[in-house]
């Protein structure tokens, strides 16, 4: 029997028409589409009037088919008909499914979701997210800066993740791991796991229970716990390193925060002490209240102090005791009493009086000195935000000898002024250790800045000089309170780790904007230095009006044909050259400085290759530095270009990188860097962050990074730019310049200067197409450690050494000298592996034969 035949007309494929079809302006949905509209029996539709019609077998089945479906999608995709899991996770959000937690009542409050997967043992904890639009992110801010560390701070989410080093961190200011929990509890949208709350106690329950102290210029093993410090007495390795005849000693340390120099606290505590004094002697009424304010403020220093036991260690013994430690589960940390230590002269220093520092400035600090004594650890702020200032407030709160070390002779004497600028220690107690200038302080405390290079000479070297070994001698004899290292980030280097060693200091304090490596090693700051105490927000600096407002900005030139083609065929070293001197990103950056130049900006370009450079620089007429510039021109150039209304652009090698203080400069243009060098972004941002500027209504300064599309270079710029979007930078894509094609005197418009230029760069050796090597410093001149002397078994009859990059104290290498021959052709021998050992081979086979021969 044939099927019923139906009013309206099937569609293509035969489906029984079931409803209308929605207009346009209803649009339906699949969350729509519940089982109910499906009640009707299986072999039964529906027509365009709503009344029954009997359904053929296959439209049956298709119907059936159909309702399963989408019964099967709305399982998937609806949370409410998401089942129960149990194990593992659902097939849609796979391990991220975490509907089962329950939101509080009054979640839309709360800022905080904490990602519960914490594996066993991992020191790597959780992941924390916050909203920085939720009505209390501020104070969630302050908690996780404490606790966390800072992982990716866009504009509305910020990523923080718990770890072992953060949490010793926040129990070094007094926080317990109950406080921390019940702050977690209090921000967060969810109840905060048992896994958090065993991560918490786990890594809370022995961080901080043992100290070192240095006291008496002897170290002794402290704890509040009388039972850790019997445990460490029991034990065999540790009973034996104590000192001979020392006994447990019984005492106070004091846990309030002491007020840091150069805050609105100590001001106004200042003038208390000064308005009390004042007070006339026939007054009773203020004489009592005095009394009861003078009663209730000893009340609070009686509640600051704690009970602490300790025992002296043998000299000699602190790694073996540390190690030790470490292994029983109690790690050991250090911390300075600097206000006991009767041993070391004081420095006489205070900051000025009309020095202020910022707010987080002090709040960097207050991590620094919690309670009462100095912890050794990592401050992070951006460039422009005033590093050297926090450095030289904890150096006039310690008031003990201090040496700041640096990575250039430039920042020796910036240093230096800063500590003249900023406080009232006497010029004479300011003294610098460099290859031009080798001079101690004359009195029992003074202040030394020098380098990393200087300090890792070896004093018995054969080629050290009589002044330096003399000068080093005297620097590893000292007991620093203070050691101060700038630009942190490269201690981990092979070379530089020496200092460690050589430069005893009670208290350390390592300043970075870029706490990143392009290798494995920035983790070995956490005992070669101690645990990073505070890290900025750069967008909420910017916004404050503590560092310019940046614009970045990606902009793609496409590469001409003719330069493609070379490029393709070339290699890898020489590929760098076509896509630094690509015509069309010429003419970007052309039209960029014009651009910006009639706005009144001025302008940095930057190249790490130097025949890139200077074919930029002479092309568009404009001065340029790079490492074989004398420093009599580089002054020149920079005076110029700060004070002469002329001179509006500049072309930088990467020697700007780092140790350049320009106010003035307000756009910065890349048109070749250093590869995938996170580190070296931000610090060229950093160039234009100090804009004076930077404070006037509507003001922005603006960062170019130029890159030939379709090269590796893309590849490198997607991540060069990851620490940068992880602070909150954003970079917009640039893919056309409109009025570039309308520009005067725009170059290489016709097609031959194109092939002209390409002849030049084909013309080039592969080694023009190398960055460039050397210091990324502006001034670096100081001298490091002496070449080893000839090799002869290489083949090498002298050696000199050369100044190391800031790329490889970043993790591009390892700081090593650098190894050139001087007399060439001497050995011209082909090196290569197969054709020594074929030659090996041969030798011994001829020996074999005359052996046999003279039998």
């Amino acid at each position: 029997m044939p099927p019923a035949k139906r009013k309206a007309a099937d569609d293509g494929i035969g489906r029984a028409s079931k409803r209308s079809t929605p207009a346009p302006a209803t649009p339906q949905s699949v969350d729509s589409l519940s089982d109910d509209d499906y009640a009707e029996s299986e072999d039964e539709g529906l027509d365009e009037e709503g009344g029954k019609i009997k359904l053929s077998a296959a439209q049956a089945q298709r119907q059936k088919d159909q309702k399963a479906a989408i019964t099967k999608l709305n399982k998937r995709t609806q949370f409410s008909r998401i089942s129960r899991l149990t194990g593992k996770s659902s097939r849609l959000f796979g391990q991220k499914d975490f509907h089962d937690l329950g939101l509080k009542k009054d979640h839309e409050n709360r800022p905080i979701w904490i990602d519960a997967r914490v594996s066993e043992g991992s020191s790597k904890g959780p992941k924390i997210t916050l909203e920085s639009f939720a009505p209390n992110a501020s104070k969630a801010t302050d908690l996780l800066t404490t606790i966390a560390e800072p992982v990716s701070r866009p504009a509305h989410l910020h990523e923080y993740r718990l770890t072992e080093h953060s949490l010793y961190a926040a129990l070094s200011v007094g926080l317990k791991g109950d406080d921390i929990i019940n702050a977690l509890e209090k921000f967060c949208k969810t109840n905060v796991p048992d896994g958090i709350k065993a991560f918490i106690e786990r890594n809370t329950l022995t961080y901080g229970k043992v100290r070192f102290v240095l006291r008496d210029n002897k170290f002794y093993v402290e704890s509040e716990d009388d039972e850790v410090i019997y445990k460490l007495l029991t034990d065999s390795v540790i009973s034996g390193c104590k000192a001979a005849g020392a006994e447990v000693q019984t005492g106070t340390i004091q846990t309030k925060a002491t007020v840091i120099q150069g805050t609105a606290g100590a001001k106004g505590q200042t003038q208390v002490s000064q308005q009390q004094g004042e007070i006339p002697r026939d007054d009773p009424a203020a004489e009592n209240e005095a009394m009861i304010q003078a009663l209730r403020d000893e009340d609070d220093d009686e509640d600051s102090f704690r009970q602490t036991h300790s025992f002296e260690i043998a000299k000699g013994t602190r790694e073996t005791v540390a190690q030790r430690c470490l292994e029983i589960g109690l790690p050991g940390v250090s911390e300075y009493d600097f206000n006991n230590d009767k041993n070391n002269p004081n420095l006489p220093i205070d900051l000025k009086p009309q020095t202020q520092i910022r707010p987080y400035q002090e709040k960097a600090l207050s991590k620094m000195f919690g309670n009462g004594r100095g912890k050794s650890g990592i401050i992070v702020l951006p460039c422009g935000a005033g590093k050297t200032l926090v450095g030289i407030t904890a150096a006039c709160h310690i008031k003990k000898k201090i040496v700041v070390l640096c990575t250039s002779a430039m920042s020796v004497y910036q240093w230096a002024s800063e500590f003249k600028k900023w406080s009232d220690v006497r010029d004479e107690d300011v003294t610098s250790f460099s290859s031009s200038e080798k001079k101690k302080f004359p009195g029992e405390a003074g202040i030394l800045v020098s380098t990393y290079s200087m300090m890792c000479i070896d004093p018995e070297g054969p080629r050290c000089a009589y002044d330096t070994k003399n000068m080093l001698q005297w620097v590893q004899s000292q007991e620093w309170g203070l050691m101060i290292l700038d630009e942190v980030h490269v201690v981990p280097a092979k070379m530089f780790r020496k200092v460690q060693d050589t430069v005893r200091a009670h208290c350390k304090l390592g300043l970075t904007a870029t706490l990143l490596r392009e290798d494995d090693k920035i983790t070995d700051l956490n005992y070669l230095i101690g645990p990073k105490l505070y890290e900025a927000n750069w967008m909420e600096l910017a916004n404050q009006g503590h560092i310019a407002k940046v614009q970045c900005a990606e902009v793609w030139c496409p590469m001409s044909m003719e330069f493609y083609q070379e490029y393709q065929k070339a290699s890898s070293r020489k590929q760098l050259l076509y896509y630094a001197c690509n015509p069309i990103k010429f003419q970007v950056c052309q039209f960029l400085i014009n651009y910006h130049e009639n706005r009144g900006d001025k302008i940095i370009v930057f190249s790490d290759n130097i025949f890139a450079l200077e074919h930029y620089a002479k092309a568009m007429m404009k001065p340029f530095i790079h490492g074989q510039t004398s420093n009599k021109e580089r002054q020149d150039v920079l005076e110029n270009f700060q004070h002469n209304e002329i001179i509006n652009t500049i072309f930088l090698s990467k020697i700007g990188d780092t140790s350049l203080d320009l106010p003035e400069a307000t756009c910065l243009i890349q048109i070749s860097s250093h590869y995938g060098s996170r580190r070296q972004e931000a610090q060229r941002l950093g160039r234009i962050l100090r804009a004076k500027r930077r404070n006037d209504e509507g003001f922005n300064a603006f960062f170019y990074s130029l890159v030939s599309k379709d090269t590796t270079e893309m590849a490198y710029s997607a991540k060069r730019q990851a620490f940068l979007v992880d602070q909150g930078y954003s970079f917009k894509t640039i893919t056309h310049l409109q009025g570039m094609d309308q520009m005067p005197n725009l170059m290489y418009k016709d097609p031959r200067e194109r092939m002209e230029l390409l002849s030049e760069v084909m013309l080039v050796s592969e080694d023009q197409g190398d960055l460039e090597k050397g210091a990324n410093n502006l001034w670096a001149t100081d001298k490091g450690p002496r070449g080893r002397g000839s090799n002869k078994k290489k083949g090498l009859t002298g050696v000199r050494r050369t100044a190391g990059s800031l790329a490889e104290m970043g993790g591009g290498g390892i700081m090593a000298p650098i190894y050139q021959e001087r007399q060439r052709g001497a050995q011209t021998a082909d090196k290569n592996s197969f054709f020594e050992k074929e030659k090996r081979r041969r030798t011994a086979l001829e020996k074999k034969r005359r052996a046999e021969a003279s039998k």
